[in-house]
């Protein structure tokens, strides 16, 4: 089999493997929308609309200017949330392994973070904040930040002690021991962290979307769905933070693959 052929099998599998869940769910949601629509006599669409349906609503919308608006400034808000918490997270993690003081210090307020609900947060920042828009973003970081304490600080721990008397016996700086040892070490803990933190940074930041209301916003127009009824809108709109997240993962995946810290 030629290297050609190999990689052509690949590239259908991968695709397969995309293609077939995706047709089966489709047909799932089709039929559930189908007898929703027979149960409730004609207004199953209120419930359930169907894919064709929600797929139209999503062409319309995507022809309007406030709806790429709302999603870009959706995804400016959470991913610099996201970032803050992923640096803030990682700087965190070192402090409290590197810093005796700093673990006592910082340690029990991260897991207070990490036992906070979302909810409660959201609130709490939503009376703080200067700004409605600076809501989302606070909050996904916040969501984002114990994750990356917990994956690095672990990573910091795994690293192979028998590198670090390597580093020590050729007379390492720590510089030069913190790139060549540590940095390889908890490159991959960092990137399991980025793509957990990813997720719970854009459930985070939508709800805090919902509750806080921004005037350009996927929450904002999401509730707006909600309250007058307009469920295939709902559903729309729930399609488009589906794709922002496996966009900003599959982007976040080939970055961390050319640095070499494997796959997210």
């Amino acid at each position: 089999m030629t290297p050609s052929t190999t990689r052509r099998n690949k590239s259908q599998s991968r695709l397969l493997r995309v293609v077939i869940p995706l047709a089966f769910w489709l047909v799932v949601w089709q039929l559930a929308a189908f007898f929703m629509d027979l149960r409730t006599g004609g207004r199953g669409a209120l419930l359930l609309p169907a894919p064709v349906l929600v797929a139209q609503r999503l062409w319309i919308l995507a022809g309007q200017p406030v709806f790429w608006q709302a999603a870009l400034l959706s995804l400016g808000r959470i991913f610099a949330g996201f970032a803050g918490g992923a640096i803030t997270g990682s700087l965190t993690a070192i402090a409290t392994r590197a810093l005796r003081g700093a673990d006592w210090v910082l340690t029990p307020a991260v897991k207070v973070i990490r036992a906070v609900p979302v909810a409660s947060f959201i609130v709490l920042v939503l009376l703080w904040a200067p700004t409605t828009g600076m809501v989302p973003a606070i909050v996904a970081g916040l969501m984002v930040l114990p994750v990356l304490w917990g994956n690095v600080s672990k990573g910091i721990v795994q690293t192979d002690p028998l590198l670090l008397e390597a580093a020590q016996a050729y007379r390492f700086g720590r510089g030069k021991t913190i790139r060549l040892v540590y940095l390889p070490s908890v490159l991959p803990y960092f990137a399991s962290g980025c793509a957990t933190g990813l997720g719970l940074a854009w459930k985070a930041g939508v709800a805090a979307e919902v509750l806080c209301q921004p005037r350009l916003a996927i929450g904002t127009q999401l509730y707006r769905a909600k309250i007058t009824l307009e469920t295939p809108d709902l559903f729309a709109w729930t399609l488009v933070v589906i794709a922002l997240s496996f966009l900003l993962e599959y982007a976040l995946a080939l970055l961390f693959k050319r640095m070499g810290g494997g796959e997210v």
